[in-house]
């Protein structure tokens, strides 16, 4: 692997696991530093971040992450909501339908193991591979190049939100009604059940934030003090 994609996949998972928050500075001295790189590749890295909206160049002043603000999250949504219900409505008129009979399978166990804290992991594990099984079915690349170019920012809302035990049986629910939907080659109600998920979650991590939105004011106003 060249140092620069080294470098890129550092930083990149760093920000999307929340290491690196909005608003955060990236320099080239000292991210090259702390992976031990040389900052060409540091430089690459920034720019190939910045073209994916993760990093926002200051002019002369290096980086920082792109801010995550409320109507951001909402805008984000918006896109991925038509984008994800024409995906689900393709995938189910081209899937093979015994991919999707294996994943239903699996969801159902996930309502069991969901029971569990240890089973959160291999609940977000489960859900990753519905998203590669409907990115091999879907047979459309431009669908594809433009949900991806959306994943990462989806990633660090979904960030926003912590996990919540109750909220991700009803994702498992919701998932299950999406594969449903699939496997019985029901392009309506693939689109359907994949609209009330996304406005479920868009709905939880709204929660999530205005409920965090008193507290971070709250500590601004002390640290001006």
């Amino acid at each position: 692997m060249r140092a620069s994609d080294t470098a890129y996949a550092a930083l990149r998972d760093d920000i999307l696991h929340g290491e690196f928050p909005p608003g955060a500075a990236f320099a080239e001295v000292e991210q090259a530093q702390r992976l031990n790189l040389s900052r060409t590749p540091i430089r690459e890295a920034f720019a190939r971040l910045a073209a994916e909206g993760l990093l926002v160049a200051l002019s002369g002043r290096g980086y920082v992450v792109s801010e995550l603000s409320r109507q951001t999250i909402v805008e984000l949504f918006e896109l991925r909501q038509v984008l994800e219900m024409q995906i689900a409505s393709l995938v189910a008129s081209r899937r093979d339908p015994a991919v999707f009979v294996a994943l239903r399978d699996e969801f159902s166990a996930a309502l069991e193991s969901l029971q569990h804290p240890n089973g959160h992991d291999a609940y977000y594990e489960l859900v990753a591979r519905l998203d590669a099984a409907m990115d091999d079915a879907v047979q459309s690349r431009f669908l594809l190049a433009a949900i991806r170019q959306l994943r990462p920012h989806l990633a660090r809302a979904r960030r926003l939100a912590k996990d919540n035990p109750e909220r991700l049986l009803a994702s498992a629910r919701e998932h299950l009604m999406i594969v449903d939907g699939i496997v019985d080659g029901d392009p309506e109600l693939a689109a359907h059940a994949t609209s009330i998920h996304l406005k479920r979650s868009l709905k939880h991590i709204l929660a999530a934030v205005d409920q965090a939105a008193p507290t971070a004011a709250a500590d601004s106003a002390n640290l001006a003090r």
